[in-house]
């Protein structure tokens, strides 16, 4: 694998200037919105092929592309996020600065804005920058060819702090708790639920959306069956969260609020055969994060995280507070899709 250019400190201090810009200009455009206006944050941008952009979207991407173009005059660069077009018309990928040639680019950056828009858009809860860097492998890079990933929260208006995260593969992760009005930080420390079981905790399976809502419900009764200490409607015992930000969610595990995670829309769709939108390589470029934080992530069914960096290819994902978790959910969860026919790619 070619290395990246720099070092990892230098990626880490470049991707979170420009998630704390972001986190600007998702504040600022809140700010300069009021709630009967006639462009709501919420209001219908565009459509693309990955998923909806929403007019609180808008207010980053120049922010973005005009960060790329002076990072690019230093280090060119391949862009992958959502609603970018290049000069081509293609979507979801660009080059920094304009005209260079992919294969010259000296990393992938990939960036998902605003993760979480659904939830920051009515104010209800933060979004996410999710970044990460790789090594430019050209078309074949993946999601496990990311050396570097930052997180940076969007927070809602309330809230005067933002939480940031960052990690180097194979070094640790670290976080900090940032007062955006005094600008003072303190060390956040990252540290995942040691229970074994889910008795008295909150786990997940991912049902953000109709459409896959009865499956969702079917696979987290069967692990709250097996690994929960039994179902009792008068004394629940697991709890749920549908924190609609892949970002978020990881936070959650990570921080020891959750003790799993698992997102596995895409196995949900194949089995009833309808396309449906899934999480993308954007929305899990800052996965190192908790993996270097030492949450036990998958695919849900005993392989790692991975696919190419790219705004389209669905991904399926789980994330475990530890390993003992895995080891008791994961049987479950494998279990369900043979029963219906569905396997690891």
């Amino acid at each position: 694998m070619t290395l990246l250019p720099r070092e990892d400190a230098y990626f880490i201090q470049r991707l979170s200037d420009l998630g704390r810009q972001l986190r600007g200009a998702a504040m600022a455009a809140r700010r300069s919105r009021h709630p009967l206006g006639n462009q709501p944050l919420s209001q219908v941008a565009r459509e693309t092929a990955a998923d909806t952009i929403y007019e609180l979207d808008t207010h980053t991407e120049p922010v973005l592309e005009e960060f790329c173009q002076q990072w690019g005059r230093e280090l060119p660069l391949v862009l992958i996020a959502e609603g970018i077009v290049d000069e081509h018309g293609v979507e979801g990928v660009k080059c920094f600065p304009q005209g260079t040639q992919p294969a010259n680019a000296a990393f992938c950056l990939i960036v998902d804005p605003i993760d979480g828009t659904r939830g920051l858009m009515y104010d209800k809860r933060s979004g996410w920058f999710l970044a990460g860097v790789a090594a430019n492998n050209g078309p074949t890079t993946r999601i496990s060819d990311i050396a570097v990933a930052v997180q940076v929260e969007i927070p809602t208006s309330k809230q005067n702090q933002s939480d940031v995260l960052w990690a180097a593969r194979g070094r640790g992760a670290a976080a900090q708790r940032e007062d955006l009005f005094s600008g003072h930080t303190t060390p956040l420390t990252l540290r995942p639920s040691s229970a074994a079981d889910l008795a008295h905790g909150f786990g997940s399976v991912v049902s953000f959306f109709p459409g896959t809502k009865v499956l969702a419900a079917e696979l987290m009764e069967a692990i709250s069956l097996h690994c929960g200490g039994g179902i009792d409607p008068g004394r629940p015992l697991v709890f749920d969260d549908q924190y609609i930000s892949t970002g978020g969610q990881l936070y959650e595990v990570m921080i020891g609020h959750d003790r799993f995670v698992a997102d596995v829309r895409p196995y949900f769709y194949r089995m009833t055969q309808q396309p449906g939108l899934c999480a993308h390589a954007y929305d899990l470029c800052a996965i190192l994060i908790a993996q270097e934080a030492g949450v036990a992530v998958s695919n849900a069914l005993g392989q790692p995280v991975d696919g190419v960096l790219d705004v389209i290819t669905p991904v399926a994902w789980a994330a475990y507070a530890n390993m003992d978790l895995r080891s008791r959910i994961e049987p479950v969860i494998a279990k369900f899709f043979a029963d219906h026919g569905v396997s690891p790619d």
